[in-house]
């Protein structure tokens, strides 16, 4: 049955001003599943108002910290009950495995509990200024209504990571997903009224990026922005919020690098490698997709991963013996078929894969079946660009300088993933790789206890961790004289 969105603007659902839809393709089936609202410059600023007024004037404005977590802790109560329900509809918009979707949003409950218990920890302090007779102190204010820019890769994901420190923080939020997965967040917003907050504190408005979202990061009365998506994007992001010096966080692309040394487990290390760019078909900014693969043992480590990516079951994502699901968006699906010919044409050597997948099972979707490449120097495009999917760039090093030399040179500084049984190079790599976060002797693991978020092209700011709430807030300096005697001199600086 086809189903129909609105857009949702404090506290209500309701029809775009243009009175304009547009298609939600499932990327399995190709079939339009959803209409989508396309929202304008008037929904955007009525989704704008209505997230400032509840930020100044309503009983949010009002409510303590304490009382805002309570309402955190109900919608992770929310979601968990509702988890299966918002994942099927996400495997629907991005056609990523429902194991995965599944196993993420019934794991989003914890940032709003998580973040719903710091909310009445944020704390200012009382400064020993060293002047007499003055009190002086700090206080930590929400920074304003935020723009949440969402990525179609995991969108509910995205929501708990963005959201709940900002709404721990005490802001409020206008969320702008991508125009390829919207529907799991515009049905998401039925469980924060469930949950009681008042109208405002959430919106969205869906519509293309460089139209509804641009609108969006411009507005006068947005104070943050936080996105993520391609680095591309982000600069543009970047420059527009400038304009507006608005608070940003940008959580970006990557190109990192997965690796191993001749000390380690080869096979937990071959299934880490496997699952850094396999998994979620490889669309996701923290794939490991340069394997960087210490020399003495290349050949037979490149041949124990050709023997796991051919056992992949490539098909239908709702299955749940199907490892590899369709890429989410047709532009993407050509972007990683086109990156497939420029590695031929520039000389690297296909081992596995590299075409698109065929069969009955796939004969609707997107699908590029997974694929390997050696002879691959770290200067070639294939190894330097993002190219968010299953395609794995494999470079020989000699030693640990040599590692992190090849691991290091490149625009991108998300993630890395180091596997070998020396607890001293462990240490050693982990300082000299120039990243956000290095995994050892696993990939791809997150929490929301810990930070997220790349240096260099990968982004700005962190998500995630205890820390994250401080991107959502502004500290206040106060001064109390606590004399009665006028100054001195009332014309130079105390």
């Amino acid at each position: 049955m086809m189903q129909k969105y609105q857009l949702f603007i404090d506290g209500q659902y309701c029809d775009p001003t243009s009175g304009e839809w547009f298609d939600s393709v499932n990327p399995y089936t190709g079939e339009v599943w959803a209409q989508i609202p396309r929202a304008d410059r008037a929904d955007v600023d009525r989704a704008v108002a209505a997230a400032s007024r509840a930020l100044h004037d309503g009983p949010w404005a009002t409510m303590t910290p304490s009382a805002r977590g309570k309402l955190m802790r109900r919608l992770g109560d929310l979601v968990a009950e509702h988890a299966d329900r918002l994942a099927e509809i996400e495997v629907r918009d991005n056609g990523k495995l429902l194991a995965e979707m599944a196993g993420q949003v019934r794991y989003h409950p914890e940032w709003w509990y998580y973040f719903g218990g710091l909310a009445d920890k944020v704390e200012g302090s009382v400064v020993p200024i060293d002047k007499p007779d003055l009190l002086t102190y700090t206080t930590s204010e929400p920074v304003g209504v935020v723009a949440a820019l969402t990525a179609w890769n995991s969108p509910l994901l995205f929501i708990a990571w963005k959201c709940a420190p900002a709404i721990a923080a005490g802001c409020t939020v206008v969320i702008k997903p991508s125009e390829y997965t919207s529907a799991s967040t515009l049905e998401y917003m039925e469980l924060t009224k469930q949950a009681g907050f008042p109208d405002g504190v959430f919106n969205v408005v869906t519509g293309v990026g460089a139209e509804t979202g641009a609108m969006l990061v411009e507005h006068r009365d947005v104070a943050k922005v936080t996105f993520t998506g391609s680095d591309v994007t982000g600069r543009a992001v970047y420059q527009s919020a400038a304009k507006g010096l608005k608070r940003v966080s940008l959580e970006l692309g990557g190109k990192s690098p997965n690796i191993v040394f001749d000390d380690a487990n080869l096979d937990a290390a071959a299934a880490g490698v496997v699952s850094g760019i396999f998994a979620a078909t490889g669309q996701t900014c923290i794939a490991g997709s340069r394997l960087l693969v210490q020399n003495s043992i290349k050949d037979r480590f490149v041949e124990k991963l050709v023997g796991m990516g051919q056992t992949a079951r490539i098909g239908d994502p709702m299955l749940p013996d199907v490892n590899i699901g369709p890429v989410t968006t047709p532009p993407q699906f050509q972007k990683i078929l086109d990156y497939i010919d420029v590695a031929r044409t520039e000389g690297a050597r296909c081992v596995l894969g590299g075409k698109r997948a065929e069969g009955d099972d796939v004969a609707n979707g997107l699908f590029v079946e997974p694929t390997i490449f050696v002879d691959v120097t770290n200067d070639m495009r294939i190894a330097q660009e993002e190219v968010f999917g299953p395609v794995l760039s494999v470079i020989g090093f000699d030693d640990e300088d040599d590692a992190v030399r090849i691991g290091n040179d490149v625009i991108y500084g998300l993630a890395a993933g180091v596997w070998t049984k020396d607890i001293g190079r462990a240490v050693r790599m982990t300082k000299a790789l120039k990243a956000g976060m290095v995994w050892v002797n696993t990939y791809r693991a997150v929490s929301y206890m810990m930070p997220f978020g790349g240096i260099k092209g990968s982004g700005i700011g962190r998500e995630s961790g205890m820390k994250s709430i401080n991107e959502f807030l502004e500290t206040k300096s106060v001064w109390i004289s606590t004399s009665d005697a006028a100054p001195a001199n009332p014309f130079i600086q105390r």
